[in-house]
């Protein structure tokens, strides 16, 4: 049963019919609850627009010379089509997930995909690159809206004892959408360029955008103000420390713009919490914070994300420095673990099912900390074969523990909560993933030796060791 769905009452004799396009949807709909495939058909409409806004990632990555040298412009300016999307987009989460929960979640959904299909098509006639940072944000942080309230879509149509599998398939298309979209756009740039990858973006996206029209329903509406200041002091402090983090690298922890943007967040941060103590309908209730069913699979999905992340910025550096590897072998090298945390995460929401949430999380964790020591062994003894078994494993403990966390830490949230919940366990995931990245860059130093590549990933074994600690905190939930 959907637990948020308010069908309403049937017409009354004698009222105006509904129009042919309502008509349409409401036999199909009608047909989806006589079959018991909704809960289904909802999955394939989140997954499809959760493909459609991650998939350019990685060819973007890619293109990223080639669009420096049609514009003449720095390929550090460049950068920036990847991580000003990725910075805006995670301060955005909180709200738009906040959005969904006030004023319903398919609502949110739609017009997010709306603005993204749009955005993407105008973003393949960028004609500079402030034009094109612009715009890609602008497309990041609208499609952003379908990861929060989509999940809140999924989790409010499916029992809480199948959650863990459908966050399975969740974690597989998030692994697999990159990976696919180089494997089939790469041979189109090279032959169309750069801009067709929008042009695929906005036409993915317009098919999710149907899907999702015909086979969502909308969710309750709360009565509630929007928390303004709260969203403001959120943003400021999400923005400033996300800043921070991914600014150490380049310009030093003593940088000026670094120590300006971390007290800048840290302060937002603690005004945030004085904020939502005080007003009537805060953006995110405080209370989940003291529930350790939400602290403890949320810090562990941190902890994970940031052994993971810092891992994949490390790897490519190593194989090519201690191994020789060219950059196309050391690329497929690590599809290898892209396509274990894929396989992986069906398999993970089974193992959730059967063994319940904190025990598949337990597994995971312990497969990522073996990872990153089988790693750090690896390329300390330069053994090429035991780097490769670690990178397959760092896929496989990813997969396997993803599923249970995102669905304990969302099942902890009440049905009114479930957009703010499952949008600040994306943040913390992402703050996690760009703090790994950062310390693990750092402990590397751009010493190019196996003892800083063992140095990097000994740091991320530690992660994964906190990552442990923290989902042996979990509660089990009853199965």
């Amino acid at each position: 049963m959907n637990l948020l769905e308010d069908r309403g009452a049937p017409p009354e004799p004698g009222a105006p019919r509904a129009a042919p396009r309502r008509r349409v949807r409401e036999r199909l709909l009608a047909h989806f609850d006589a079959s018991g495939t909704h809960a289904t058909w909802v999955l394939w409409a989140a997954l499809a627009g959760m493909f459609a806004t991650t998939f350019p990632i990685t060819i973007l990555t890619v293109s990223l010379p080639s669009i420096a040298r049609e514009f003449g412009a720095p390929e550090t300016t460049m950068a920036w089509v990847i991580s000003a999307p990725m910075l805006f987009s995670a301060v955005a989460l909180p709200l738009l997930g906040k959005l969904g929960d006030l004023y319903g979640h398919r609502r949110v959904f739609l017009l997010g995909t709306a603005g993204s299909t749009a955005i993407a098509f105008a973003t393949a006639f960028a004609w500079d690159p402030a034009s094109l940072i612009s715009l890609r944000t602008l497309a990041a942080v609208l499609g952003g809206a379908t990861q929060p309230t989509a999940m809140a879509l999924i989790f409010g149509i499916t029992e809480p004892s199948r959650r863990v599998r459908a966050m399975g398939w969740w974690s597989m298309t998030g692994a697999a959408a990159p990976a696919l979209g180089l494997a089939v756009g790469g041979p189109l740039v090279d032959f169309l360029g750069w801009r067709v990858v929008f042009v695929m973006q906005g036409a993915f996206t317009l098919l999710a955008f149907a899907l999702a029209a015909l086979v969502l329903r909308e969710t309750p509406r709360q009565s509630a103000r929007f928390d303004v200041a709260g969203a403001v002091a959120l943003a400021f402090g999400v923005g400033g420390c996300m800043l921070a983090l991914g600014s150490v690298r380049q310009l030093g922890a003593g940088s000026p713009v670094v120590v300006a943007s971390l007290v800048v967040g840290i302060v937002a941060l603690v005004g945030f919490v004085a904020i939502e103590r005080r007003v009537a309908a805060p953006l995110m209730p405080l209370g989940l914070f003291a529930d350790r069913r939400f602290t403890a699979p949320i810090l562990s999905n941190s902890f994970m994300s940031a052994s993971y992340m810092g891992a994949f910025v490390i790897a490519p550096l190593m194989l090519q420095a201690s191994f020789s590897l060219s950059i196309s072998l050391a690329s497929a090298i690590l599809l290898l673990r892209t396509l274990s945390l894929t396989l992986a995460s069906p398999a993970g929401g089974v193992l959730g099912m059967r063994i319940g949430e904190r025990g598949a999380a337990v597994v995971g964790c312990v497969v990522m900390t073996a990872a990153m020591a089988v790693l750090w062994w690896g390329v300390a003894a330069g053994i090429f074969a035991a780097v490769a078994v670690g990178l397959v494993l760092q896929g496989l403990g990813h997969g396997l523990g993803l599923p249970a966390l995102t669905s304990s830490a969302a099942s902890a949230a009440a049905e009114s909560d479930l957009g703010i919940a499952s949008a600040v366990n994306r943040l913390t995931a992402s703050v996690g993933a760009a703090f790994g990245i950062t310390l693990l860059m750092l402990i590397y130093g751009g010493d190019a030796t196996p003892s800083s590549f063992a140095a990097a990933f000994a740091v991320g074994g530690l992660l994964g060791l906190l990552s442990l600690i923290a989902a042996l905190a979990m509660r089990q939930a009853k199965q």
